[in-house]
């Protein structure tokens, strides 16, 4: 599958997060700034401050949890379109986002995820940045199976130095 148009990342991590997953749990909904101000009003002033963990479901919808969430537990063990960090601020009489990445470890999404967070914002009605403010580019090792961050276009792997794709591939099964 190419571009994330069509993409459903599905959980790539450790096993452990994904048992933490519970029948009709999951992040919280956002629809609108209302939905956004009165979840952001149940969070300590300090939490608010943070990042939160998101996800954008196969239906478009951004949930969020607090930041030590799991995303495939805000995700409730479902497929997403998106996932990573978000960070809001409050302007006027609402909430904004000034920071959005693609940082999950166990989605690991590809950066052109972003048009599904973009559509999940505005469909929202909460204001947000042009892309993500800090997007982070994920491989899986053909050689030894591991998932990679790949840091200042140097695509090889940290655990085996073999070469890393350069499209996304984290669908893709490990060597075995």
């Amino acid at each position: 599958m190419t571009g994330s148009a069509s993409r459903r990342y599905a959980y790539v991590g450790p096993a452990e997060p994904l048992a933490l997953v519970r029948a009709g749990a999951g992040g919280q909904p956002v629809g609108g700034p209302d939905d956004l101000a009165a979840w952001l009003a149940t969070r300590a002033p300090g939490e608010r401050e943070e990042p939160f963990t998101f996800v954008v479901g196969v239906d478009g919808v951004l949930r969020l949890a607090p930041r030590r969430g799991e995303h495939v537990v805000c995700a409730g063990g479902e497929r997403v379109l998106a996932a990573g960090e978000i960070t809001f601020e409050r302007r006027g009489d609402g909430w904004r986002v000034v920071e959005v990445s693609n940082q999950s470890t166990g989605y690991c999404p590809d950066p052109d995820c972003w048009p599904a967070v973009a559509a999940a914002l505005d469909r929202a009605g909460i204001g947000r940045p042009d892309g993500l403010t800090s997007p982070f580019v994920f491989r899986r090792c053909p050689e030894c199976g591991e998932r990679n961050l790949v840091k200042d276009d140097f695509y090889a792997c940290v655990f085996c130095d073999a070469d890393l794709p350069a499209a996304w591939n984290l669908d893709a099964p490990g060597p075995g």
